[in-house]
């Protein structure tokens, strides 16, 4: 089975000059805990609510703090044939929890996350992923 079988397609989104607030109010809106961040239509990082505390609360930025300023650049993606074995097998390595699909032109297509492969796969696949990604 491939990744382009579970994942939630067409995710919201934000753009690098939104306001932390505007984002933030998105994730509380949507229950997310992260929000990809995409210039034209291109995946370029991902904010997620621990960028907003550590790198923009914390040092002292306000809500208006462009998003840019603290996302995390390059995330992690896979392409939408990516088999799920694989993709758990990535979140294993990069101890994520999600994964963002990209098409041939880094366009964001998609996100598939533990959660997904947990629905569709065995719990044994799961479980270890869960086990490697929590591990220190």
């Amino acid at each position: 089975m491939q990744v382009s079988e579970i994942m939630t397609a067409d995710p919201d989104t934000c753009q690098p000059t939104d306001s932390l607030r505007s984002v933030a109010m998105k994730m509380a809106e949507g229950d997310y805990g992260s929000v990809p961040v995409v210039d034209d239509g291109r995946l370029i990082g991902v904010v997620t609510d621990r960028d907003i505390t550590i790198r923009a609360v914390a040092q002292g930025r306000g809500a208006d703090t462009e998003v840019g300023d603290v996302m995390t650049p390059d995330p992690i993606c896979v392409s939408p044939d990516t088999e799920i074995e694989d993709a758990a097998d990535i979140m294993q390595e990069e101890q994520i929890r999600r994964l963002f699909v990209t098409d041939d032109d880094d366009r964001l297509v998609g996100v598939v996350a533990l959660g997904d492969i947990a629905l569709e796969e065995d719990d044994d696949l799961s479980g270890e992923t869960l086990g490697e990604i929590s591990e220190d």
